[in-house]
């Protein structure tokens, strides 16, 4: 088993702190049953709230301590232990792929709008919101409605892109005080909110939506009390603008309020104090009996990486808003499970949707995911394939539901390097070297400081959104690959297999010529038809909305844009000394994951990209850093909601 020494910044659960870390697997003190039962109850409904927006100017403080660092692009040196993070050693060699080209009239492009941006996050809840990169895309559609969520707000559309509600921050959406009351003094701080995941039901005709909320230590202070819960909203109806109830299921799986101790430590590598588990990176599916939720279990304030958790739950329970339900977990690092491939357990363990009822397999779940990370090499031709069998137990009061694991044989992938993109402007980095507008951000006149553009960093080869439609298993991730002989830069690989005989019906590579696919997000119809949404990023592009077509026969077809970048990334995070990322090197933040979804003959797909730009006079101009209130002064991040027939 091997272990990997990466540096980084722990938001402790009393203090924010450095630590050398030991990225490995814990050794299990002993075995134990193959899975835990953890009862969760419901809140009582209540409808979507109406919230106001407001503010124009930076204050301090910008950003939530707790949701720093992540290190989605690998790289020993370079680890954080924030949330969304990496175990990733290295990047990878990447394997040879022919470059891709503009072409292809088909999936047809039937809408396109801009989503959520940052100028909405930050100015919600009347200001009382943090800045926040990145948007970590959160879509999901049916029944005549569109959903989308992202870091840390959402917002209900209708089927044709129409804004049915106003932007809602989800703290207040799930009930809890602002993320930062900017109105009292001392200053008040809510519940920390990240990572959100939406889901349309076809089978119940319910939305479910997840987030990872981490408590404060106390309400006046960014610090926090170690817990750490999966939050799942279901609506009470069909139709997402009407009521939802909020089950509370703990993660910090350190012995208290229900949860299995799983021997987390506060500290370094040799630190025997014990301390809570984060549940990071969750993420969603369910087939016609259960609703599923994986998270990659780290110390919250330590080193280890534990392995990934995969907590089942009734799906009828939960869209029956029952006031109580079981949650099923199991904790991949268990040997009693025999999941573990040479040694290692799971990472990203990302369960599938389906896009009707009838594509759900009977009694069973599947999961995907990828193993370069563990590799010396940053390198694997391997996946794991994962099932949850006996599901419809689990809407009994003695729920007994199996899980597995099987390896299929597929084409090299490779953790990727960071992406380059077009050159072009950048004010918040000018404004961060200027000693007269250096202070407006945050930033002291003594402390300004030379930035460059800066490249946008790839994720680790971790799978991405898997979709079971069509009797076949289909999921992407991102990967480094050698263009035309001579070009290396990240893309995608995708695979499309038979999840019970693990035959591949279709595997290959998205990449293009001095530019950059990442982040890809898979859909797909009952007819074995789909859509891939990435960012495309690079020497010709800013950061754009992608997509190409999917099938099993014939793979990958060429590349579309739904909506071309207008500049440069050009956030807090990518820039000294706003950014907190890395001690060793500063990198913005990207991803963490796109979004999509088929909604019977339609695909909804969401990506990350840049809808703005401006020069540095007009971002200085009243009110400033807004740009005319496309933007917010530490981030121009956008998304781009795209609805296609194919």
């Amino acid at each position: 088993m091997k272990k990997v020494t990466i540096s980084c910044l722990v938001a402790a659960a009393l203090a924010v702190a450095a630590f050398q870390l030991d990225i490995g697997t814990k050794p299990v003190l002993a075995a134990a049953p193959t899975f835990t039962v953890i009862p969760i109850s419901a809140s009582s409904a209540a409808p979507i709230p109406t919230v106001g927006t407001g503010g124009d100017a930076t204050q301090d403080p910008e950003v939530d301590l707790s949701t720093l660092g992540g290190d989605v692009d690998g790289g020993a040196g370079d680890g954080f232990a924030g949330i969304n993070r990496t175990i990733a050693a290295a990047g990878g060699t990447g394997p040879r792929a022919t470059g891709r080209t503009r072409a292809k009239s088909n999936p047809k492009l039937v809408a396109s709008f801009e989503g959520l941006n940052f100028n909405n996050q930050r100015f919600a809840n009347h200001g009382n919101q943090f800045s926040v990169e990145p948007p970590d895309q959160g879509l999901c559609a049916g029944n005549g409605f569109v959903l989308e969520s992202a870091n840390d707000v959402l917002r209900v559309h209708d089927a044709n892109g129409g804004a049915l509600t106003g932007v809602v921050d989800l703290n207040s959406f799930y009930g809890y005080a602002p993320a930062i009351n900017r109105q009292v003094s001392p200053l008040q701080f809510g519940p920390s909110v990240t990572d959100p995941s939406c889901y349309f039901d076809t089978d119940t005709q319910r939305w479910f939506h997840v987030v990872l909320t981490l408590d404060r230590a106390r309400p006046t202070t960014q610090a926090l009390s170690g817990a750490n819960h999966l939050d799942i909203a279901v609506s009470t109806t069909s139709d997402p603008t009407g009521s939802w109830v909020v089950y509370r299921l703990q993660v910090q799986n350190d012995g208290t309020q229900g949860t299995p101790d799983h021997h987390c430590i506060v500290g370094g590598p040799t630190s025997t104090v014990h301390g809570p588990c984060l549940g990071d990176y969750p993420h969603i599916g369910a087939d016609a009996n259960g609703f599923y939720i994986t998270t990659n279990e780290f110390d919250l304030a330590g080193p280890f990486f534990h392995g990934a958790q995969i907590y089942a739950l009734s799906k009828h329970q939960l869209a029956a808003n029952a006031p109580a339900v079981n949650a099923v977990l199991f904790d991949t690092t268990n040997p009693a499970l025999g999941v573990q491939l040479d040694g290692t357990p799971g990472f990203t363990v990302w369960p599938a949707q389906s896009p009707t009822a009838a594509d759900f397999q009977s009694d069973t779940e599947f999961f995907l995911s990828s193993e370069a990370v563990f590799q010396d090499t940053g390198v694997d031709s391997r996946l794991r394939v994962w099932s949850i069998t006996n599901t419809s137990s689990l809407d009994t009061a003695t729920p007994a539901p199996v899980l597995s694991a099987r390896v299929a044989a597929v084409t090299p992938y490779a953790v990727p390097g960071s992406s380059t993109q077009k050159a072009g402007s950048i004010p918040l980095a000018q404004c961060i070297g200027d000693p007269a507008c250096a202070p407006l951000v945050g930033v002291a006149p003594t402390a300004t400081q030379t930035n460059v553009e800066s490249r946008i960093p790839s994720n680790d080869s971790r799978m991405q959104q898997v979709f079971l439609a069509n009797g076949k298993l289909w999921g992407a991730l991102d990967t480094g690959l050698l263009i035309n002989g001579t070009d290396q830069q990240a893309g995608i690989a995708y695979f499309v297999l038979n999840p019970n005989s693990l035959h591949v019906f279709a595997q290959g590579y998205v990449g293009f010529e001095n530019n950059n696919a990442i982040y890809p997000a898979v859909a797909v119809n009952s007819s074995g038809r789909g859509v891939m949404a990435f960012t495309l990023v690079g020497s010709d592009h800013y950061p754009s909305a992608g997509y190409v077509s999917l099938d099993a026969k014939i793979g990958a077809g060429d590349l579309h844009v739904a909506a071309e970048g207008a500049g440069p990334q050009d956030g807090f995070s990518g820039y000294a000394p706003l950014s907190q990322n890395s001690r060793t090197r500063i990198r913005p933040r990207w991803g963490d994951y796109g979004a999509a979804v088929a909604d019977g003959d339609n695909f909804w797909i969401a990506s990350e990209y840049i809808a703005q730009t401006c020069t540095y006079t007009d971002y200085k101009a009243a009110p400033f850093g807004t740009c005319g209130g496309t933007r917010a002064s530490l981030g121009n991040w956008s998304t781009r909601v795209t609805k296609l027939i194919q």
